[in-house]
């Protein structure tokens, strides 16, 4: 299924048999909505929820946007060198995917990339958001060298520098050797079931440069975290790879009331063993959200 922004269309899928409170999953840089593990999703509709998940503009089965001048993601986040589209339009085009779903309003989880977008909609979109979950994600006020402070770049420039065949294989290998490297090193990698869901839809986003870097360039010109209004779960492994705790915790302690949970042994991913806590958190900031409306 596709819903529209414009001229951007957005592929998205929604969980069938699933029922009760929406709950819009929103996935990283540069990868498709096929990212999250279906076991996770499993767990969420166990825990009563309507899930549905998309691809960002430039991932996945979504529209790739024209090329622009920059291929870095390094020089587009640092030297913010957004001139494709901004932060703004791809908050909008969540609310695109709601409105085409008929979800008025949605408890909405995103996951690195994705948890700061997940920030943004609720910022731009407060009608729109019944609770926000942001994982291993920076806080969305930072941008520019403001990055550094929280960024480890050693397994970004690692991949940065590897070489992949051409075609489909090169695309499996790419998001493999992503998978692998962000795995959580308290819990062993499954490299089988990576590859199931890797080739269930081989995407060349993780080694698409240019769309990377049109998506981490993105400027957001809205209002600032502080100011955000919804209930709100933080969620940040201590031995994520790119991203230290120290974002996850300056996320928390910008959204008054938010509550912070840190896994430890826990990299860049959501790793199955923790598949029915997460889900639990969810229900539980979704219970508050509840309480507050």
């Amino acid at each position: 299924m596709h819903a529209c922004n414009g001229t951007v269309s957005l592929a998205y899928d929604r969980r069938t048999q699933s029922s009760g409170e929406p709950l819009l999953l929103i996935m990283g840089l540069g990868t498709s909505r096929f990212w999250w593990p279906t076991g996770l999703v499993d767990a969420f509709v166990q825990q009563g929820f309507d899930v549905a998940r998309y691809d960002q503009r430039d991932a996945g089965g979504s529209t790739r946007m024209p090329t622009t001048s920059t291929s870095n993601p390094f020089s587009a986040l640092f030297g913010k060198m957004g001139d494709a589209y901004s932060s703004e339009d791809m908050t909008d085009d969540a609310v695109a995917v709601l409105d085409a779903l008929g979800w008025r309003r949605a408890h909405v989880f995103g996951h690195s990339l994705g948890g700061v977008v997940a920030q943004r909609i609720a910022l731009r979109h407060p009608d729109r958001v019944l609770s926000l979950v942001s994982s291993a994600a920076l806080p969305s006020d930072v941008s520019g060298v403001g990055v550094a402070r929280y960024l480890r770049p050693g397994l970004l420039a690692k991949l940065a520098r590897t070489k992949f065949p051409e075609g489909r294989e090169g695309d499996i290998a790419a998001s493999l050797a992503v998978a692998r490297g962000v795995a959580s090193p308290r819990y062993p990698f499954d490299e089988q079931a990576a590859r199931e869901w890797i080739e269930r839809e081989v995407d060349s986003g993780p080694r698409d440069t240019q769309a990377q870097s049109r998506q981490i360039g993105a400027q957001w010109h809205g209002p600032r975290l502080d100011t955000l209004d919804v209930p709100a779960l933080v969620l940040h492994g201590d031995a994520d790879p790119i991203l230290r705790t120290s974002a996850g915790r300056a996320t928390a302690r910008a959204i008054h009331g938010s509550r912070l949970v840190t896994f430890p042994g826990v990299g860049h991913d959501l790793p199955e063993p923790l598949w029915p806590t997460i889900a639990r958190e969810v229900g539980a900031i979704a219970a508050a959200a509840r309480r507050v409306s």
